[in-house]
């Protein structure tokens, strides 16, 4: 292999990347907003959840209860309902997303010390957000409870001296502050990555082809190895700055801390490229024009999307969707991604995702290799 001939090519594609405006657009531009839309936009947390009150009770108990409920960080009142047609029609409009209602007894249940029950009606249209927001009404109760029971112990003081309790404390690792922007930054990084790379390789070589310069590159004295890694350098190139684009707006503006090892996580999202790469050029042997190329890179891009539990976890997954999850090469790379970033995992626990992907890499390169070579003769 002639370094300096592929040296020639790969200034030569940098140089239209530099010069095609568009380009330099999809390189610099799209991930950080790709970032920023993922980021704040797409969100698993749950604030401020519109709440209205139907107070059959009307008594002192049950406005206390009423005022414990706003006043805690999860919800935020914003109408006052009386029949359970406001229900119907609160719920329709979409002015609120949870109803409490709490019935006729409610004092009178807590002062005879039986079991008083609270009724939270939600808007189940977006299932994730109802179950978390069930989930908060549960803590919200089950504190409102607790303190009401400490308070009639500590009345009773002089007769019980100690009762039997069970208390759970909770410790959180690893995102301690349940920030789902912690969680969906590092996948962002893996889709932007495999997204850039491989639809840029597979449309540049494309191009090659419908302008009709591909042809003459084929006759000058590069060899088709040469050719196939001129082409595809540049993009390694713009993958990795890329990378520390991404990586600095995570951590200087989004804030989230990368725990392990800068290096490793470089080199292991190298490894990666060489999959996105072998991908694109692979794209590239099969099609004919860009936009066959763009719609062959999206058929490649959404499984991975779905299944590398990027939006998804891979364990909620039907069984056998599961097993298909084994053949995408960005869920080894997310699991890789995700360990360096927020745990810390180093190569000691990351080596059998290192190796998939290496396995992955080289096997895509080697049959994008065979086709490319297959193309040109």
């Amino acid at each position: 292999m002639n370094w300096r001939r592929v040296f020639r090519l790969l200034w030569k594609e940098l140089l239209l990347a530099r010069r095609d405006r568009r380009m330099l657009l999809l390189i610099l531009v799209s991930p950080v907003i790709q970032l920023f839309l993922f980021g704040y936009v797409v969100s698993t947390d749950v604030h401020n959840v519109a709440t209205a009150i139907q107070d059959d009770d009307r008594t002192s108990v049950s406005r206390t209860f009423v005022n414990h409920l706003i006043s805690s960080q999860y919800f935020t009142y914003v109408a006052d309902l009386h029949t359970s047609a406001e229900v119907n029609q609160t719920l329709d409009r979409g002015t609120a997303q949870v109803v409490i209602h709490i019935p006729r007894g409610f004092a009178r249940a807590m002062a005879r010390n039986h079991t008083a029950q609270v009724q939270a009606i939600l808007d189940g249209t977006d299932a994730m957000t109802a179950g978390i927001i069930s989930g908060y009404a549960a803590d919200v109760v089950s504190r409102y409870s607790t303190g009401v029971t400490i308070a009639r112990l500590a009345r009773l003081r002089g007769t019980i001296t100690r009762l039997p309790s069970l208390e759970t404390r909770t410790r959180i690792w690893y995102n301690p502050e349940l920030k789902s922007v912690h969680f969906m930054v590092p996948g962002v990084l893996c889709m932007i990555l495999m997204m850039i790379t491989m639809m840029l390789t597979s449309l540049a070589i494309v191009k090659e082809k419908e302008v009709g310069t591909l042809e003459q590159l084929i006759v000058t004295p590069l060899t088709p190895v040469e050719l196939m890694v001129g082409k595809t350098a540049p993009f390694l190139l713009i993958g990795a700055i890329d990378l520390f684009l991404v990586l600095a707006v995570a951590v200087f503006w989004f804030h989230v801390r990368l725990v392990g090892s800068l290096p490793l996580l470089v080199l292991l999202s190298l490894l990666f490229l060489l999959t996105s790469l072998g991908l694109g050029l692979l794209i590239s042997t099969f099609s004919h024009t860009q936009h066959e190329a763009m719609l062959t890179s999206v058929f490649f891009l959404l499984p991975s999307f779905m299944l590398s539990g990027f939006m998804f976890p891979i364990e909620n997954m039907p069984a056998i969707f599961q097993y298909v999850t084994y053949l995408i090469p960005m869920r080894y790379f997310l699991e890789i991604i995700r360990g360096i970033f927020l745990k810390g995992t180093g190569l000691d626990a990351l080596w059998p995702q290192t190796l998939a992907l290496l396995f992955f890499g080289v096997g895509i390169i080697m049959l994008a290799a065979m086709r490319f070579q297959k193309r040109l003769t």
